[in-house]
């Protein structure tokens, strides 16, 4: 019976003929193996005894593996070869010139912004310390009923002129608790302020008059017989005589207590037990 054929029925055949399927197996097994020795024979002398397969496979692998490598060769030369091409060094030197050429325009733009923060304090400095502003002297006017301002200015580094534009002066009497704007002109004659505007190159010293009149009937007396007064007055300083945004603006207020025109001396001397007679103005400090 061979292998090929279709198997009876194991369990139908009686023992005699379960014995005799058992010899047939056999008989086949045997004849396979000798056949499985003929081919091992014929493979050759210098071939391993019950190895021709794995032999066989051995070499293929080796063979793959021997592509692969000089696959791996040719892709990777290739590799170097376009690292030594000319477009990837152009790309790499195009790139080193745009990030030096970002970093000079950080740098230039980084020393301009400190230059203009150094320029900054400079003029918050000639502005504020450089410059001296005082209150010089009040005096009756000679109309009896006014009076007539005297400020200064003052370059304290006339090395290094500074340019002022002048504002007009305000002047504000006290009534009760709040502050009334008095008429203020400039001394000599025109509107309001006028003499007082432009601009002014200042290298040492400016003097400027403004004529007010605080003409309220209602003033408050802080002190015996005096009134209560505060001028004002407003300024922007370059050092360019046009500037663009390089300008410093500087507000100053000065307080004084004001005798009146006709004022009694006698009582205010005796009021204040002032000494002597009574000054036209007490210069106050700022409040």
């Amino acid at each position: 019976m061979s292998s090929t054929n279709r198997l009876p029925d194991i369990a139908a055949l009686s023992p005699a003929e379960k014995d005799g399927l058992i010899r047939e197996l056999w008989q086949e097994l045997l004849d396979q193996r000798a056949r499985l020795a003929q081919l091992e024979s014929s493979t050759g002398a210098g071939s391993e005894p019950g190895r021709p397969l794995l032999a066989e496979l051995q070499q293929r692998g080796t063979k793959k593996r021997g592509s692969t490598a000089s696959n791996a060769e040719v892709r990777l030369g290739r590799g170097l070869g376009f690292l030594r091409s000319g477009v990837l060094i152009g790309a790499f030197v195009f790139g080193g010139l745009v990030f030096a050429a970002d970093q000079g325009i950080a740098w230039y733009q980084g020393s301009r912004l400190e230059q203009k923060r150094l320029s900054g304090l400079e003029l918050q400095h000639a502005a504020f310390a450089g410059l001296s502003i005082d209150l010089v002297k009040v005096a009756y006017a000679p109309d009896q009923k006014s009076y007539r301002l005297t400020m200064a200015m003052k370059n304290l580094d006339p090395a290094h002129p500074i340019y002022v534009m002048m504002s007009p002066v305000r002047v504000f009497a006290q009534s009760g608790l709040v502050w009334k704007e008095v008429p203020a002109r400039a001394a000599d004659g025109r509107a309001k302020g006028v003499a007082n505007m432009g601009v002014v190159k200042l290298t040492d010293q400016h003097t400027y008059e403004t004529v007010f009149e605080p003409n309220l009937k209602d003033w408050t007396e802080l002190m015996p017989g005096y009134m209560h007064i505060r001028f004002e007055n407003s300024r922007l300083i370059s050092r360019r005589s046009e500037p663009d945004d390089d300008i410093v603006e500087r507000d100053d207020r000065y307080y004084v207590y004001l005798k009146p025109h006709g004022a009694d001396d006698e009582a205010i001397r005796t009021r204040m037990k002032y000494p002597g007679k009574p000054p036209v103005y007490i210069p106050m400090p700022p409040h």
